[in-house]
């Protein structure tokens, strides 16, 4: 599923609260005279797309075509804001600019990556009525062109209830989805949209049901669904990953592996729900997309995003795709370990027949994973395999015998060559281990100049293929 979304390009709106989030970085040696305070030295500021434009950022990132419908202030922080979106490819006809209005800008001081003070400046009264009224004539004059409209509410007065209601209702009306990441106790201005994204503790808030077992999740799931008039709704529930109601609940479990930051992952759960749904998805599979962005999402330092290739080696490490994702071309594979070398991952080589495969090829594959995170195996062609082994083998055809490989736990990817020897694959990928059989001790191991260490494993004793061959035309089974 994932490799196939690599293609989609939808188009989506968000529309909701527009924000910068600003860093000042530095350290902290000194307490200043003037005042018990830290002085902090700024070494350098960076600026990023906040709120609102964290979904937007993770749309893009995704692979979406995407627009925005929001309010900024007539000011330079909204100028800035504005030429932020157009620089990564947002339209934004839909912006429009509100006088005497604060756009929204966070300020956060970081000395030694610990946050320090942060102060804002923004405005965070309702939206003028003229101005809702704009962004309805922006959305309606473009809507047929949108997928999904996705509404961000942080609750700084941009998704006051006329909007949304006008939103979703031009939005039935064209047959256009409108999903909801909502902020608040009331719920009732989201009415009418098709799903909402709340997480336990604001579903609990807005329901007045505390979820605390599977009774009460479907409870709150329930209670969403009925008074909100969703098609189906939505919980997200951190660890436990997500919860949907539709005529019955469906669990999602997370698959996050370590969690370093859960900043912003809200942000691009909503963005790769609709990213799915938008690409013909199912909601099942949504929840499965957005539950593995999450993984890699926690897994970065602050407001991160996610591109569809982290997606799918994530899911790669976790073994939860079919064995044929696994199994690459040259070309794949190229790409593959460019993007694991910009992760930092050690990359392992190995190569060989593996024609019938049994406990001494797990064993070795097992011992050879054990060298670094990412594991490719070279696996010779049927035409070279019959001019290593002879006119009798290959007992099992090639694809047989990747699809295998590729469902151990051990082996991340397979790919397939035709020449005798692995030299132009080790050549391209120029591992950082390259491993062999015990039996090359002391001779030359092809691919060893593009590789940075060169292991040897020994074999199982007793365990090849050709044994278990001739065990099988003895009859023996022992």
């Amino acid at each position: 599923m994932i490799s196939s979304l690599k293609t989609a390009r939808p188009n989506i709106l968000v529309i909701g609260d527009l924000m910068i989030d600003h860093y000042l970085w530095g350290g902290c040696e000194r307490i200043s005279p003037e005042a018990p305070v830290q002085v902090v030295d700024i070494a350098k500021e960076t600026t990023v797309l906040g709120g609102a434009g964290n979904v937007v950022n993770n749309l893009i990132t995704l692979g979406a075509s995407v627009s925005v419908a929001s309010v900024i202030g007539d000011d330079a922080i909204g100028k800035e804001l504005s030429m932020m979106l157009k620089s990564i490819g947002v339209k934004t006809e839909g912006l429009v600019t509100q006088r005497g209005r604060k756009t929204s800008k966070k300020s956060r001081i970081i000395a030694s990556n610990q946050q320090i003070l942060r102060y804002d400046k923004e405005s965070k009264e309702d939206i003028e009525t003229d101005s809702v009224n704009k962004i309805l004539d922006a959305v309606k004059k473009d809507l047929f062109r949108y997928d999904m409209i996705i509404l961000s509410d942080y609750g700084k007065g941009v998704l006051r209830s006329e909007l949304t209601q006008g939103i979703i209702a031009l939005s039935r009306e064209a047959g256009k989805r409108v999903i909801v990441d909502p902020k608040g106790r009331d719920y009732s201005k989201y009415r009418g949209a098709h799903l909402l994204t709340p997480n336990k503790k604001e579903a609990s808030e807005a329901t007045g049901i505390e979820i605390s077992d599977a009774s009460t999740l479907k409870e709150a799931l329930v209670w969403l669904k009925e008074h909100c008039a969703l098609d189906r709704s939505m919980i997200t529930l951190s660890e436990d990953g997500i919860a949907i109601f539709e005529e019955e609940v469906m669990q999602f479990p997370t698959v996050a592996k370590e969690v370093f930051d859960v900043t912003g992952a809200g942000d691009t759960v909503i963005a790769s729900i609709a990213f799915a749904l938008s690409a013909s998805r199912t909601i099942d599979e949504a929840a499965r997309f957005a539950n593995l962005a999450a993984g890699v999402a926690v897994g970065k330092i602050g407001s991160a995003t996610v591109t569809i290739d982290e997606i799918e080696i994530y899911e790669s490490s976790l073994h939860q795709s079919a064995s044929d994702a696994h199994i690459k071309t040259f070309e794949e594979i190229d790409a593959i370990v460019e993007r694991c070398r910009s992760n930092n991952q050690r990359i392992v080589f190995t190569n060989g027949c593996f024609d019938i495969l049994h406990v001494g090829h797990v064993k070795y594959l097992q011992k050879a994973k054990s060298f670094g995170d990412i594991l490719i195996v070279g696996l010779n062609s049927d035409d070279s395999v019959r001019r290593l082994k002879g006119p009798s083998r290959p007992v099992n055809v090639a694809e047989d015998r990747a699809y295998i490989l590729a469902a151990l736990e051990a082996v991340d990817y397979v790919v397939p060559f035709s020449e005798d020897t692995p030299h132009e694959l080790i050549k391209m990928i120029a591992p950082d281990v390259l491993v062999k059989g015990g039996d090359y001790k002391g001779k030359k191991v092809v691919g060893t100049e593009f590789s940075g260490t060169l292991k040897l494993v020994d074999f199982v004793d007793g365990k090849s293929t050709t044994k278990t061959i001739e065990r099988i035309q003895e009859g023996s089974t022992c």
